[in-house]
């Protein structure tokens, strides 16, 4: 294995030293420094898409979650999550099955795992993929990074996909951070027709899209082609 796909960054970095050039918007919550651990190459390797949803999601969102995954990772897409439990972990597993490229985007630092249950796949992936946190080695977990890391989430992907959700879902934060930024957003139509949530009539009157599952060429379309140059400008 090369290098610099074993590399843990203990130091940190600039964000746009790691990301490129960030506008004003884009630049208002964006952490100061990011440490990173794998290959930072990618970040370059396609369009990146985020894969997000409940930690205690139905069987149904789990199937969307694994299906989305592998549809993006044959459209040449980066799939992003969180490596929370549920649909996060999914996102992440199918990629890894389907020989695609993956991003965890922690609410740890790097040298801690949240969930436990995760720490093999938390690993795999500082191994033979990426994973960025905001929070230094060594600091304090707080249920105040779990946002924070959403935000920070929203600003590295190009587009993003809430596949399941409730009205309290920390998912929410991303959702919101993503349209402030002017990215794409997609709700699954599963979700935007439950009668039970109020969020996604109000993310959808800000920008959001509905789509079901096996029509995601909507928001595909609005991405940079897979090899092109990127930057954080790259998707609008």
């Amino acid at each position: 294995m090369a290098d610099h796909a074993r590399r843990l960054d203990t130091a940190g970095q600039p964000s746009e030293e790691l990301l490129g050039p960030l506008n004003d918007v884009e630049r208002k919550f964006a952490p100061a420094r990011l440490y990173a651990a794998g290959d930072h190459g990618i970040l370059q390797a396609g369009p990146r898409v985020s894969v997000i949803g409940s930690r205690k999601a139905s069987p149904t969102g789990l199937s969307h979650a694994g299906q989305i995954a592998e549809t993006l990772v044959a459209r040449g897409m980066v799939i992003v999550s969180g490596l929370a439990e549920g649909i996060d972990t999914v996102a992440h597993q199918a990629a890894l099955s389907r020989g695609g490229k993956t991003i965890a985007v922690l609410g740890t630092p790097l040298d801690q795992c949240y969930p436990a249950q995760n720490r093999q796949l938390q690993d795999r992936i500082m191994r033979e993929q990426l994973a960025i946190s905001q929070f230094a080695p060594g600091s304090v977990v707080g249920k105040g990074n779990f946002p924070m890391r959403n935000r920070t989430m929203a600003l590295i992907s190009h587009a993003s996909i809430i596949v399941e959700a409730g009205d309290t879902s920390g998912s929410l934060h991303q959702g919101w951070e993503a349209l402030r930024l002017g990215r794409p957003l997609v709700i699954l139509s599963a979700v935007a027709e439950d009668a039970r949530l109020t969020w996604p009539a109000k993310m959808v009157e800000y920008g959001a899209l509905v789509l079901p599952p096996t029509q995601l060429d909507d928001v595909l379309d609005l991405l940079p082609s897979p090899g092109a140059e990127l930057g954080m400008d790259a998707a609008r």
